[in-house]
């Protein structure tokens, strides 16, 4: 079973997802349990195929870290926090979070692109 923690206390994640925004990029880090990298990529495999049959996921890569890193990054593109709630408020989703290992903690947060002047765009 995935559990979740928080790497912003001040903006939770249940929190984000009320805002009206689009497009939104959510980067979700798991840690694995020793042992359990294959088993939390099968899963959040599961979760993919899943997200990607609703339509509404623009784009996801998953990153791995290097050097023996247990540590998994999902990289997802929404086209609105509207449907990625929907997405995510499903009974069938709700079921892939118990295919993940015991001990796999995830830390999902949203965010939207942001313009820095004269180094990258915003939205």
């Amino acid at each position: 079973m995935l559990n979740f923690g928080n790497l912003d206390g001040s903006t939770h994640f249940r929190d984000q997802q009320k805002e009206k925004a689009g497009p939104v990029t959510i980067i979700n880090t798991f840690v694995a349990p020793e042992g359990k990298e294959d088993e939390v990529v099968a899963a959040w495999t599961d979760d993919a195929e899943y997200m990607k049959k609703s339509g509404s996921l623009l784009s996801v890569q998953l990153y791995r870290g290097i050097g023996g890193s247990r540590l998994f990054t999902n990289v997802a593109v929404w086209k609105s926090t509207e449907h990625l709630r929907a997405a995510l408020g499903t009974p069938e989703f709700a079921s892939h979070l118990e295919g993940y290992p015991a001990g796999t903690v995830a830390y999902p947060h949203l965010y939207q692109k942001f313009a820095v002047e004269g180094v990258c765009e915003g939205e």
